[in-house]
């Protein structure tokens, strides 16, 4: 759902950026001998937040609920896998197209046979195609069945014999994956505030209306489904570039539930609140795991308790905070906002 956010939240997400950006500068200060290791999360927690963003464009912005995301996501760790040389590191200026293209034909395929269905169907759709891929790759050679498979170098970003990033030095990996996750935010304000995002948003409001209005739904559900899918493939790249191999636990459904449990966290339909539920979601993780073998425990009582207290996430609270809410009635201004003008979306006669 489109929204005009208050200015703090731009000020407030600026400055988490800017902190995580410089990172390197204040990281060995505070964590000592533990900051490669910080460093290796945060990384995780970027890429984590991509992954994420992905998924709150099906959940958030059309209102598609799907449990078989993480198909995406191994798809492009697989395909990094698969296609990079055994011995010498692959081109990213090739890498990263092959990938797109894989990620985006797969989406095609199985958006055509899911996309049809709602509500309860879609999610079991979904979840259908996720687990199939699951067993189709964990019985497999070529894929290294239940191992996986291990890359040996990360790709290099040359132009004729000169480096132009090292993405084999943490650090620079670090700011490359950052970098990808404020190109995907960017691309997600923009489409969301585009024709086509306005399009999603009245589908997600009312789908019946907008097939009486003469739009075919389905196409529009489709592209939005082959983009998230992409986006996540990126995100499942940049993991096995990171840790260095593709794994079916990847492409599970339990990778689907965990990108679900920090979309809800974060804030559903709010395109930075999965970034900040990524983040979240990966600090209570490693802190619960400190605590106690049983975390899940504790992590599932958290997201209960987030449902309830928070059911508009960790961005609920910077759009709307509790002392401000009197005068900024978040229910009559979100009811508001998410009713499309018939003017608003004119009707192509073609």
């Amino acid at each position: 759902m489109l929204h005009r956010y208050p200015r703090r939240v731009a000020i407030i997400m600026l400055a988490l950026t800017l902190c995580v950006a410089v990172f390197p500068l204040w990281g060995p200060a505070v964590f000592g001998d533990q900051v490669d290791f910080i460093q290796e999360k945060l990384t995780l927690m970027v890429i984590l937040a991509l992954f994420t963003m992905s998924l709150d464009l099906l959940v958030g912005i059309v209102g598609l609920v799907s449990l078989g995301h993480a198909l995406f996501f191994g798809v492009g760790a697989y395909t990094l896998a698969l296609a990079s040389p055994e011995y010498s590191a692959a081109s990213l200026w090739w890498m990263l197209p092959l990938v797109i293209a894989v990620a985006a034909i797969t989406a095609f395929v199985v958006g055509l046979l899911v996309i049809r269905t709602k509500g309860i169907f879609f999610i079991m759709s979904t979840l259908a195609f996720g687990q199939m891929f699951f067993y189709l790759i964990s019985t497999s050679q070529f894929a290294g069945g239940t191992d996986g498979l291990f890359i040996m170098f990360r790709p290099s970003v040359t132009f004729g014999e000169t480096t132009l990033l090292d993405l084999s030095n943490p650090q620079t990996f670090f700011y490359f994956c950052l970098g990808l996750l404020i190109v995907g935010y960017l691309f997600m304000r923009w489409l969301t505030r585009s024709y086509f995002g306005q399009v999603l948003d009245g589908i997600h409001d009312n789908e019946h209306r907008m097939q009486a209005l003469g739009y075919a739904t389905s196409g529009y559900k489709l592209v939005a489904f082959v983009i998230a899918g992409v986006l996540a493939a990126i995100a499942g790249m940049l993991a096995a570039m990171q840790y260095g191999f593709a794994n079916p636990v990847q492409l599970g459904w339990h990778t689907s539930g965990e990108v679900l449990m920090m979309l809800i966290l974060g804030g559903i339909g709010t395109i930075f609140g999965p970034i900040l539920g990524a983040f979240a979601y990966e600090i209570l993780l490693y802190v619960y795991e400190h605590l106690t073998v049983h975390w899940p425990i504790l992590m599932g009582l958290t997201i209960i308790a987030s449902v309830l207290v928070l059911p508009r996430g960790i961005a609920g609270l910077i759009i709307a905070p509790p002392w401000n809410r009197k005068k900024t009635p978040v229910a009559k201004e979100q009811a508001a906002e998410s009713v499309i003008p018939p003017n608003s979306i004119q009707h192509n006669e073609g």
